[in-house]
């Protein structure tokens, strides 16, 4: 057995057991557990994936979204307790793996075009 299969299986305990498909580009609203004094309350945080990277327990992504004038970008790990959900609200047609030129469009620019392919045809 090599190093990397050793880890897999240790880290498999930890990981989340269903994972929504999400890809680079799609619109997500992250509910996120908080714990401020001793209340805990869930925030929910929706904007861009505008990157992922990692695997196994490593995976984490980036989500955008605009307040206001300024852009607030987050990193959240995927397999994380404290992420409670991921749910896809909008895919988004992309061409790139990392979205990271959309930190200096502002307005509508920042809209990425559908992708329509959550509709199937029949014949």
């Amino acid at each position: 057995m090599t190093k990397t299969e050793m880890l897999d299986t240790v880290e498999s305990k930890s990981l989340r057991k269903t994972v929504p498909h999400f890809e680079v580009g799609d619109m997500v609203d992250v509910r996120c557990s908080i714990k401020e004094g001793g209340k805990k309350r869930v925030q929910i945080f929706s904007g861009t994936v505008i990157a992922r990277k990692g695997r196994g327990i490593n995976e984490t992504f980036i989500v955008r979204r605009m307040v206001g004038d300024e852009g607030v970008e987050r990193i959240f790990p995927l397999h994380c307790p404290s992420v409670v959900d991921i749910r896809p609200t909008r895919s988004g047609k992309t061409r790139r793996a990392k979205l990271y030129f959309l930190r200096k469009r502002t307005g509508k620019s920042v809209r990425l075009p559908h992708r329509h392919s959550d509709h199937t045809v029949t014949k």
